[in-house]
């Protein structure tokens, strides 16, 4: 993986901080996203070690212009994408008839047409690295709930675009891939993670599973992979 470059959407907390620790950990030039550039930068700050610096900088997914911007300074500061990460994701959860055009638009904004605009604005880097895009679902990507049909809607249409784009762009050698969580410890939703979050997936546990994936053999495709607590909370 040496000399290789990941572009992570959603890299200052949560499960992008988690795979972006452990990338960085193994050698991979690491890039972070987030809407707040103070807390990209900073996040980046803390990141970098001597001999391999991360790189922050500011992008809302929603806005594809943002993405663009955001793979052109990548691309001007290391000459290339490898591998790019879109995990920028929200949750609003309320019965449907109590969901608010705003709440919508922000799911959906974010969860599904920020994934397309990462790809869409990192696609032709992708195919001159011949790369890997691996996106962030859940488990709500498959299974309905209640309270979750702006959730439910924008990560099956995640795991949807996901999986049909792998199969427009292995012509091109690129792989892609959907990566659908559990239980997470993380901040989303407003959650603080504590010690008894301890039962539930970390966010360098999905990381390490990142890393897996771009480690496998070329020749192996893992294209949709639910991962959950392996002893949920009773």
């Amino acid at each position: 993986m040496e000399n290789k470059v990941a572009y992570i959407t959603g890299g200052t907390k949560g499960i992008g901080l988690g795979i972006a620790q452990v990338l960085h950990d193994h050698g991979i030039t690491v890039a972070i996203s987030a809407r707040n550039n103070e807390d990209a930068l900073n996040v980046a700050a803390e990141l970098s070690s001597a001999d391999a610096p991360v790189f922050g900088l500011s992008s809302n997914v929603r806005n594809f212009e943002d993405e663009e911007k955001a793979v052109a300074e990548i691309v001007n500061k290391f000459g290339r994408i490898d591998y790019v990460i879109a995990n920028a994701g929200v949750g609003i959860f309320k019965p449907v008839d109590e969901l608010s055009l705003d709440d919508w638009s922000a799911m959906i904004d974010t969860n599904l047409n920020g994934i397309f605009h990462t790809l869409k604005a990192s696609v032709e880097e992708l195919k001159k690295s011949e790369g890997y895009f691996i996106t962030i679902s859940s488990l709500a990507g498959t299974n309905f709930f209640e309270k979750g049909a702006g959730y439910n809607a924008s990560k099956f249409g995640a795991v949807g675009f996901t999986q049909a784009a792998m199969i427009d762009l292995r012509k091109y050698n690129i792989k892609v891939s959907t990566i659908m969580p559990g239980s997470v410890a993380t901040y989303f939703n407003g959650h603080t993670p504590s010690d008894a979050d301890s039962w539930k997936i970390q966010p360098e546990d999905i990381g390490q599973l990142v890393l897996d994936i771009l480690k496998m053999n070329p020749r192996t495709l893992p294209s949709k992979i639910e991962i959950r607590p392996s002893k949920p909370n009773s």
